[in-house]
């Protein structure tokens, strides 16, 4: 999916100023991992919701599938993000996964049965990113990253689509059986775009399974940190 960026987009994204931290803070991205079959993740759900109100977070509901066989299987769960979860795991060193679980920036996990460590772990992560790369939206079907300081073993491009409209579950078995559970920025699609070495490339996005998504595009070092974010 990866396509070699056209000479007028690379010396634009390889300029010095480029290549300079934006005089605009970095969005700080935060990802809950829930589950509607968990007692504990409704609280959870609201402090996202709330969080996604703020300006200058890109907050993300990842559904997993690991606790479907407590009765209730999840409507918004998708094996990819219980596998981006479990990503997660690995390179924290995590005995295990859990729900309801925040990830703030890729970098910093937190229960989500916190919401006060949750809101003060944004605050703290709400600066400057080192020398971000710059990124752009150069057509309705790419996005461009520039150059910047590539970590070793390079980074990852994810193209994230959620919905961002809020969305109501009438729950019918399991551990939340007769709540009405809500959810905010509901992620439909989680793809990976290809590879960034700290050189401008541009890389096409997939046609959207559904209309109306939000789009977001994610560079993120093997290791977890999301370098850079960029919304549409």
């Amino acid at each position: 999916m990866r396509r070699i960026a056209p000479l007028f987009l690379i010396a634009v994204l390889a300029s010095p100023a480029a290549a300079k931290p934006s005089a605009a803070r970095e969005p700080v991205v935060v990802e809950l991992f829930t589950s509607q079959g968990c007692s504990g993740c409704p609280q959870a759900n609201e402090v996202l919701m709330e969080l996604a109100d703020k300006p200058g977070v890109i907050a993300l509901t990842f559904a997993v599938d690991y606790w479907d066989y407590l009765g209730w299987r999840d409507t918004f769960a998708k094996p990819e993000f219980t596998e981006r979860q479990r990503a997660y795991q690995t390179a924290m060193s995590l005995r295990d996964v859990y729900t309801p679980q925040f990830v703030i920036d890729g970098k910093r996990q937190l229960s989500g049965g916190k919401p006060d460590d949750v809101a003060a772990a944004v605050h703290e992560e709400a600066v400057h990113r080192a020398y971000p790369p710059d990124m752009a939206f150069p057509s309705a079907d790419r996005v461009a990253v520039g150059s910047g300081k590539s970590p070793r073993g390079g980074a990852q491009v994810w193209l994230v689509r959620y919905e961002d409209a809020d969305q109501e579950v009438a729950v019918k078995r399991g551990e939340n059986k007769g709540q009405t559970v809500r959810h905010g920025n509901v992620v439909r699609e989680l793809v990976k775009l290809g590879s960034w070495k700290g050189r401008p490339a541009v890389f096409r996005l997939p046609k959207a399974e559904e209309p109306g998504l939000k789009t977001v595009v994610l560079v993120q070092a093997r290791d977890g940190r999301i370098l850079a974010a960029k919304q549409r």
